[in-house]
C-alpha cells in the first residue's frame, strides 16, 4: 500500500510551534493533530500551554484532553489514536500536521514502537519500592551499570524512562537498548515532511523565561491547587512533570514561590536542550526559524507535490 503524506512539525518549548503551525494549517487549509505528551491531560491547560479557545477555533485540534491525569497515556496509545485521525484528515483531502516538542511521540507514530520488550506490573511495583526506600538516583546508577547506552541518554531525573528501562533488564536479562536495537523503528508508516523550528539560545532562553512569567499571572498555581483539590494528588505521572512539580512543592510548604519559579524556568532551559538534542538525532528533520514560514511553505509545497505524483490526496 502507498503511505500517506504527513507533516511533522516539532522544536523546543517555548520557541513559537503554536502560531507557526496556526498560519500554516491556515494555509494548508489543514487541521492539527497534538503531540505533546502533557497536553493530552484535561485540567492541565496553562502549564501546558495549551492552544486557548480562540486558537481551537480558528483551526480545528485533535488529541488535547483525551485523557484524565490520573488515567495512563504512553507512545504506543498515542499512535493507536493518532492514526485514524490522519487516514480520516486525508479521506476528506487534507494532509495532516502533526505538531508538538515530544519526538517519541512522532517517532512512534511514523517508525512504530519497540514489541519485543516484556513488562511486569509486579516487577515495577518492586522498582517503586526502591525508589522510594533509596532515591532516583540509586535507581540511575543501576541503569548506568546495566545499560550504558540508555543510561547516558536518559535524564537522571526521567523517573518514568529509568523505572521502565530496569524493569525490561530485570526481566529479560538484556537491557533495553539491546531490545530497540532489534526493532530499529524500521518500520515507515507515512511519507513526512519533517520540520524542526528553533532559535539561538539566548533568545529561545528569554522567550522561556517570559513565558513561565506569563504562565503564573494567567494563573498557574491556581490550576495546580484546582488539582490537587480534584484529587489529582502528586504522585501521579502528569503531577511530577515540569511545572507542576514546583509548584506541588511549594504549596506543600516545600519551597519560596519565586524559589518555585526560578526552578521552572532553569529547568524548562534545560528541557528546551534536551528537546534539541533529540530532534538533531533525526537527520530528515530540516531545520528553520519560526520566521522563514515562507521558506517552510516553499519546502511543503515542493514535498507534497513530489509525494502528490505517487499517491494523490482523494
Amino acid at each position: 500500500m502507498p503511505r500517506l503524506p504527513i507533516i511533522l512539525l516539532g522544536g523546543p518549548t517555548g520557541v513559537g510551534k503554536t502560531a507557526f503551525a496556526l498560519e500554516l494549517a491556515r494555509r494548508l487549509g489543514t487541521e492539527i493533530i497534538n503531540a505533546d505528551s502533557m497536553q493530552v491531560y484535561r485540567f492541565m491547560d496553562i502549564g501546558t500551554a495549551k492552544p486557548t479557545r480562540e486558537e481551537r477555533l480558528a483551526v480545528t485540534h485533535h488529541l488535547l484532553d483525551v485523557v484524565n491525569p490520573d488515567e495512563p497515556f504512553d507512545a504506543s496509545l498515542y499512535a493507536d489514536m493518532a492514526h485514524p485521525l490522519v487516514a480520516a484528515l486525508h479521506q476528506r483531502g487534507k494532509i495532516a500536521l502533526v505538531v508538538g516538542g515530544t519526538g517519541l511521540y512522532m517517532k512512534t507514530l511514523n517508525r512504530g514502537i519497540c514489541p519485543g520488550a516484556p513488562s511486569s506490573a509486579a516487577e515495577r511495583l518492586r522498582l517503586l519500592r526502591r525508589l522510594e526506600d533509596h532515591g532516583l538516583k540509586t535507581l540511575h546508577d543501576e541503569l548506568r551499570e546495566v545499560d550504558p547506552l540508555l543510561g547516558d541518554k536518559i535524564h537522571p531525573n526521567d523517573r518514568q524512562r529509568i523505572i521502565r528501562a530496569l524493569e525490561v533488564f530485570r526481566l529479560t536479562g538484556r537491557p533495553l537498548s539491546y531490545w530497540q536495537e532489534q526493532h530499529r523503528f524500521g518500520e515507515c508508516r507515512y511519507e513526512s515532511v519533517k520540520i524542526v523550528l528553533s532559535r539561538d539560545r539566548k533568545e529561545l532562553y528569554q522567550r522561556i523565561d517570559r513565558r513561565v512569567q506569563k504562565m503564573m499571572d494567567q494563573g498557574f498555581l491556581n490550576e495546580v491547587e484546582g488539582l490537587l483539590r480534584m484529587g489529582y494528588g502528586p504522585g501521579l505521572k502528569p503531577m511530577q512533570s515540569l511545572g507542576y512539580s514546583q509548584l506541588v512543592r511549594h504549596l506543600s510548604g516545600q519551597c519560596s514561590l519565586d524559589d518555585a519559579v526560578a526552578e521552572i524556568q532553569r529547568e524548562t532551559r534545560r528541557y528546551s536542550k534536551r528537546q534539541l538534542t533529540w530532534f538533531r538525532g533525526d537527520p530528515e528533520f530540516q531545520w528553520f526559524h519560526p520566521e522563514e514560514g515562507e521558506k517552510v511553505m516553499d519546502l511543503v509545497g515542493l514535498r507534497l507535490k513530489s509525494l502528490a505524483d505517487h499517491h494523490p490526496i482523494p
